[in-house]
This record gives structure tokens, sequence and C-alpha cells, in this order.
């Protein structure tokens, strides 16, 4: 007995330690927002550094976008036209492209090619700040590092992210056409209506919603990791991993979230 009591205490420990660090998290990024918030609508404003982020995130990613959403809408086109053709449906496809695209595939990937591209780096760069102590000089210099560092990366996010979506979505509806017309056959005129009387501004609204929403997450938990990176060399490493890996899973946990609470729009 007295072999087995000190043991239970560490097993249930074990067992609960990634629900309390899962809450943990949770708290620490509540927290970073909440910080964030708070100094972003207190002078000054720093315009500058806004512009910069919205470049680095935004400019510097439409090409990635633009690929990646060309060939998303070209497979879905092949492969729904595919599928269709069974029984006889293959007059539905522009309408099913646009819909999948501008509720689901365009915010989706896109979000994660940002949190791929921009994400990655946010993290790399804030890290190093911290572990070569810049951080600490700008909190020397009495400049709040969240108002400076943070602030500017999580709104070029939210606004940066809704707009690469829908440039993804016309991407994607442009090699969609290209497939379905061109290569495959299809009425132009048939593919065309089915995009309009299928396709609902509450669609692209909430792809837009989506969006933003995505945006903010994927560049919060970028500084965090990136913010609160810990142990040189290789805990900035970790950080960056940690920053796409966890953006990727909280972008898929949201659609799901979004999508239920958006089901009636």
């Amino acid at each position: 007995m007295s072999d087995d009591s000190p043991k239970a205490p560490g097993v249930l420990a074990t067992l609960l330690a990634p629900v309390k660090n899962a809450f943990e998290q949770v708290g620490v990024l509540g927290d970073l927002a909440f910080r964030s918030f708070v100094w972003g609508i207190r002078p000054p404003y720093r315009v500058p550094l806004v512009v910069a982020q919205m470049e680095f995130v935004g400019v510097q990613s439409i090409f990635l976008v633009g690929l990646v959403g060309l060939f998303t809408g070209m497979v879905f086109a092949v492969q729904t036209v595919y599928g269709f053709r069974r029984f006889g449906a293959e007059n539905m496809v522009g309408g099913v492209v646009a819909l999948t695209l501008s509720r689901e595939m365009a915010p989706v990937l896109t979000a994660i090619m940002v949190s791929a591209r921009a994400g990655s780096g946010m993290a790399a760069e804030l890290g190093n700040m911290r572990s070569s102590e810049q951080i600490d000089a700008l909190e020397t210099m009495a400049v709040n590092p969240v108002q400076y560092l943070v602030v500017p990366r999580m709104i070029a996010g939210v606004v940066m992210v809704p707009v690469l979506a829908l440039i993804f979505f016309l991407v994607g509806i442009g090699g969609a056409w290209a497939v379905g017309v061109w290569g495959l056959s299809l009425d132009p005129g048939i593919f065309a209506d089915r995009i309009k009387t299928m396709l609902k501004p509450s669609d692209i609204t909430q792809g837009l919603i989506k969006a933003l929403v995505f945006g903010f997450a994927v560049t919060l938990i970028a500084c965090r990791h990136g913010y609160f990176a810990s142990g040189g060399a290789v805990g900035v490493g970790q950080a960056t991993t940690k920053a796409v890996v966890w953006g990727v899973v909280g972008v898929f946990v949201l659609d799901y979230i979004i999508t239920s609470m958006l089901t009636e729009i």
C-alpha cells in the first residue's frame, strides 16, 4: 500500500497534464488578444508598421494564394465533372464549384497558406527578437512591445486574409471555368448561369467572415509562440513549428464552429 499511494497523484497529474496545458495555452492567447486590443486603440498609432505588415502578409502572399487557388479550382472542376457525369448533372458544376470555393476552400486554404508563409515568418522574427533581448530593449525604452510588434501584425492579418481569400475565390473560379469549358466541353452559358443562380451574397459573406476570423487567429497564434519563445535558436525553431501547426489546427476548429453558427445564413 505504501508503494502504490504515492504513485496515484503522479499518474493523475500525467493524465490531466494535456488538459491543463490546453487551458494554459488558451489563457495565454486570451491574455495576448486582450492586451493587443487595449494597446491597439491607444495612441500612438503606428501606421507605417501596419502598412509594412500588410505588405508582408498580403502583397507577398498574392502569388502563392493565387497559384493554389488556380489549381484548386481546376482540380475541383475535374473531380466534380467526373462525379456528376455519372448521373447526368454536369451542368451543376459551375454552381457547386462556386459554392465550395466561396464558403470553404477559399477562406480555409488561404488561412493555411498565410499560416505557413507569414505566420512562420512572424514567429521566427519575434522569437529571434526575444532571444536577442530586443523585446526587453523596447521595454527599457518605454515602448510597449505588444503595441509595437504584435498589434500591427494582427491588424494586417485581419485585413489582408479576407482580401487574399477573395483573390483565391476569383482565381479558382477562373481555373474551374478554363478546365470545365475549354477542357471538358461544358457549356459556358450554363456554367455561368449556375453560378448566378446558386451563389448568393450570403455565401460570399460567410467566406469573408471566416477569413477575417482565421486571419485574427493565425496571426495571434504566430505572435504568441514567437513573442514568448525561449531557449535560443532551438526554441525559435520550435516556436516557428508550433505556430504553423497550431495555426492550421485552429483554422479547422474555427471552421467547424463558424460553419455551425452560420448554417442558417
